[in-house]
């Protein structure tokens, strides 16, 4: 493969994860209404929040909003949600054009993995949040399923929108050949 070839595969990815984390991250958004992951009083510093709070920036930033239809919508935290998201979505895209692997259960394997990494070590060691021990079990499951939820979609968004930019299935499928 050129490298012109490998830069194009690459420039693909990287647009195609930029989409799907923006999609990724109202899906996870709209997973949260039906099943919040925090109770309101938790809520109110969430993880995005405290995390910045933690690393020197005030509250009065981080808790900074703006109104959309007379609601207080949390812009700093929005933009931390859609960031990882975003984040997220391009390792995913650029990965799963080199490995199979990433794609695990069409990318819920991912999500759980994330969600372990993030809820269960990186931001309890933190203190961003409680000791996995601590959090209710209705954390847990929010958090694991919208995060499988998320890179599931991410996936299906992916492949469609790789399929429809190149003209061509995945690395690992012969063209010519389906499913």
């Amino acid at each position: 493969m050129s490298s012109n070839t490998t830069r194009q595969k690459i420039m693909v990815a990287i647009i195609v994860g930029v989409i799907v984390g923006i999609i990724g991250a109202f899906i996870k958004f709209g997973w949260e209404v039906p099943f919040p992951p925090r109770t309101p009083v938790r809520d109110a510093t969430n993880p995005p929040q405290q995390l910045l709070e933690q690393l020197g920036m005030p509250y009065t930033w981080t808790h900074l909003t703006y109104l959309y239809n007379e609601n207080a919508r949390p812009i700093i935290s929005f933009i931390v949600h859609f960031g990882f998201s975003i984040t997220f979505g391009v390792i995913y895209c650029v990965l799963a054009e080199y490995t199979n692997k990433i794609k695990l259960w069409q990318g819920t394997f991912y999500g759980l993995v994330l969600w372990v990494a993030f809820h269960i070590v990186i931001l309890p060691l933190l203190g961003t949040v409680p000791a996995p021990w601590d959090q209710p079990f209705a954390e847990h499951f929010s958090e694991l399923f919208g995060h499988m939820f998320w890179t599931w979609t991410m996936e299906l968004t992916r492949r469609d929108l790789r399929n429809r930019i190149t003209g061509l299935p995945d690395a690992e499928i012969e063209p010519g050949l389906t499913r």
